[in-house]
């Protein structure tokens, strides 16, 4: 997940910023004022927006309902000290989707960002996709190889299909971890590695148990 995070608040933003991007594993931006999140979020492409209502030149206000008048369609969340039920209709009128309430523990930020990635801003994706020759059939959970097609299981389908969406980065464990499993779950990073295990021999059956490469001390990737 790639993160705007606009908040002029130094320390909170540092906070924020550094537990986006150690506990969610998270990609990070961080801007001060209302002006630069404007810039930034029209240049370049962002999962969620997250924007401090008050800021220094554009509050979030200003800033959510300016992108949506010109057709900006990503995730937006407000974050704010105001939380009066009037307040909270203005941020929600001017086009944000979610809104949280300062102070907040950073785990319901992060259960927030998850929530709004899960709606309807995630692209549309081909039934079917090819990597290395080998074809993915989303609708079965099957791959396929001149003409040998073979099941992988639930689990094993979406870290290959995460991976392959994501091709050419490298994915952290705990990134696997919450998009597959959902970290309140009751596994550890190390059910990735046995999924991984399992989906390589099922690879291998069409000669390409090299698709999934592993980066030492990270987690995994798939290159074109």
């Amino acid at each position: 997940m790639n993160i705007l995070l606009a908040e002029d608040d130094l320390q909170l933003g540092e906070l924020v910023s550094f537990m986006l991007k150690k506990k969610g594993g998270y990609g990070v931006e961080w801007v001060k004022t209302g002006e630069d999140a404007y810039d930034y979020a029209s240049s370049v492409h962002y999962d969620v927006l997250v924007l401090d209502w008050m800021m220094p030149n554009g509050t979030g206000v200003e800033v959510c309902r300016d992108l949506r008048k010109e057709g900006y369609g990503g995730a937006i969340l407000m974050l704010t000290a105001k939380d009066a039920v009037e307040d909270r209709v203005m941020g929600l009128d001017a086009g944000a989707d979610d809104y949280l309430v300062k102070p907040f523990e950073i785990d319901e930020l992060l259960a927030r960002l998850r929530a709004l990635t899960r709606r309807n801003y995630a692209p549309i994706v081909e039934e079917t996709v090819s990597i290395q020759g080998v074809e993915l059939n989303r609708n079965s959970q099957t791959i396929q190889k001149n003409g040998q097609s073979i099941q992988l299981s639930p689990r094993e389908f979406q870290l290959l299909d995460l991976l392959v969406q994501n091709k050419g980065q490298v994915l952290t464990r705990d990134v696997m971890l919450d998009r597959i499993w959902g970290y309140e779950a009751d596994v550890t990073t190390k059910t990735i590695d046995a999924t991984v295990k399992l989906l390589r021999k099922k690879l291998d059956l069409v000669d390409r148990p090299d698709i999934v490469q592993s980066v030492r001390g990270v987690g995994y990737k798939v290159e074109e």
